[in-house]
């Protein structure tokens, strides 16, 4: 899973590469279209066309027959019959495409995440680091009143605050301080083992990674950073990055809604040029 991660994080940093300088929304209005075309050579690829047309046909035909004899209850009931058998058939053909594209949209909303989900930390902003300790190394920092638990910062960040140690939920925290922009690599010690974290300040649509987990899951959630080892002693690392928001046409709204209602829009004025039924 990391081999691919890593591969997926390679590619949509090239994709996202030329929209780094521009707001957000240059770059996801490009994604989506990108996105909307490879779902609609998916959809056609993976589809009955003529069904999905013939399906779409008797659906229009038990509405203009509903129109024509709205005074014949009789008919207007055996015309909304058949639509629904009709749309329930549409529903049947559209599932098997739809699911072949689930995953790969997905990962896409899931890598993408990383580069317009949160908000970009400024110079002089201050944030809230957090780590994550195993039962065993919990317990340890705990009978040793804290100690052999530190976090080092390179230049360019401050730590603005003491650890703060809470045995109950094995966490401690730290408030750090970003001067400078840049990628910086904070380093956590916990006895003689040491693990990194990015921090990432200003910039636009770059891999901001606010927690590095260790295990599976943890790998496909969050995918930006190569997770912890097994065999850490350290649990996950949070960076507490903020929520970011698009402004789409002037509503400012989540890159999620924005991406989905871009998409959406170049599917359906694209499907007819590209010949997709849909």
């Amino acid at each position: 899973m990391r081999i691919v991660n890593r591969l997926l994080g390679a590619v949509f940093d090239l994709l996202v590469l030329p929209f780094q300088s521009l707001p957000s929304v240059v770059g996801l209005t490009v994604i989506s279209l990108l996105v909307s075309v490879g779902m609609l050579v998916g959809f056609r690829r993976t589809s009955d066309q003529h069904a999905l047309d013939q399906v779409k046909r008797r659906i229009h035909a038990g509405v203009y027959e509903i129109r024509l004899f709205r005074d014949d209850l009789r008919t207007m009931f055996a015309a909304q019959i058949g639509i629904f058998r009709a749309t329930m058939t549409y529903f049947r053909l559209s599932l098997v495409p739809m699911l072949w594209m689930m995953m790969p949209i997905v990962l896409v909303v899931i890598h993408l995440q990383f580069r317009y989900g949160y908000a970009p930390l400024e110079p002089g902003q201050s944030v809230l680091v957090e780590v994550e300790l195993t039962e065993d190394a919990a317990d340890r920092v705990t009978a040793a009143n804290g100690a052999g638990l530190s976090l080092e910062v390179p230049q360019g960040v401050r730590v603005e605050t003491a650890a703060v140690w809470i045995p109950s939920l094995r966490e401690a925290g730290w408030r750090i301080a970003v001067d400078q922009p840049g990628a910086h690599e904070l380093v956590v010690r916990v006895g003689d083992e040491t693990q990194t974290k990015t921090v990432r300040v200003s910039g636009t649509a770059v891999r901001r990674s606010p927690h590095r987990p260790s295990g599976l899951l943890g790998q496909v959630l969050y995918p930006a950073e190569a997770p912890l080892p097994r065999s850490s002693q350290l649990e996950a690392i949070h960076v507490g990055y903020t929520d970011a928001e698009i402004n789409l046409f002037g509503w400012r709204t989540n890159w999620m809604i924005a991406f989905f209602i871009l998409t959406m829009v170049f599917a359906f004025a694209l499907a007819k040029p590209l010949g997709v039924k849909i």
